[in-house]
């Protein structure tokens, strides 16, 4: 009786180890940058500030489930390029982006505090996938797009209830118009006259943030789970 009492009571403190919480709230800081016309080969060029709000809910220790309201500013300018338009003309541009998302994350290792018996790691690698809405008000015309977040990620745990992490995603958009604010002058939507396709030649966008969120809602709360 004593030892199933103890086997009891270790159980228990393993648990309490490495108690699992549904939800993750939090904040994210960090760069933004632009690929398009006026930037199509240089990942991280004219760089600019982002940041913005984070919820996650975690399905299991290797799954989670994100959403994001964030904020950034892109820039670019033809100038430079190899590429000439016609009349030998350049376009610069610069405004901000606004965007709900969501995004399914999955991480190669179990996280956790590393303690207790769910073989779980305080560091934990993800990739991550999802869709989100894109907003850019003006300086020219307001433009809504889809955008299809892919990017990868690495989260780490500070202490039970405490997560910091830095991740890095491309947002492929629906829109063409992301690099155009100036109703005169060069068009970069269409600066040759010819249509693009459904998904060819659209605009995108990269966040690159570091975050912290603190853990809510604990799973369990009895020793026997």
């Amino acid at each position: 009786m004593v030892t199933v009492i103890l086997l009891l009571g270790t159980v228990c403190m393993a648990s309490a180890q490495e108690l699992e919480y549904n939800m993750e709230l939090g904040g994210m800081a960090g760069g933004s940058f632009y690929m398009g016309d006026a930037n199509y080969t240089t990942p991280l060029k004219n760089m600019a500030l982002a940041g913005g709000l984070l919820a996650r809910y975690n399905i299991n220790p290797r799954m989670a489930v994100k959403g994001d309201l964030a904020v950034g500013r892109i820039k670019g300018t033809t100038e430079g390029q190899a590429n000439q338009y016609p009349g030998g003309v350049h376009a610069t541009f610069s405004r901000n982006v606004y965007e709900l998302g969501a995004q399914f994350e999955y991480s190669f290792f179990a996280y956790g505090t590393g303690a207790g018996y769910k073989d779980s790691h305080r560091l934990a690698p993800y990739i991550l996938a999802g869709v989100g809405l894109t907003y850019a008000p003006k300086p020219a015309k307001h433009v809504v797009a889809m955008n299809l977040p892919v990017g990868i990620g690495v989260k780490y745990k500070l202490a039970e209830r405490l997560n910091v992490g830095a991740e890095w995603t491309m947002r492929f958009t629906t829109s063409d118009r992301l690099d155009v604010t100036h109703a005169t002058g060069l068009q970069l939507d269409d600066p040759y006259g010819i249509e693009s396709g459904l998904l060819k030649n659209r605009d995108s966008y990269s966040w690159l943030m570091l975050y912290v969120s603190y853990d809510m809602f604990p799973k369990y709360r009895k020793c026997n789970n």
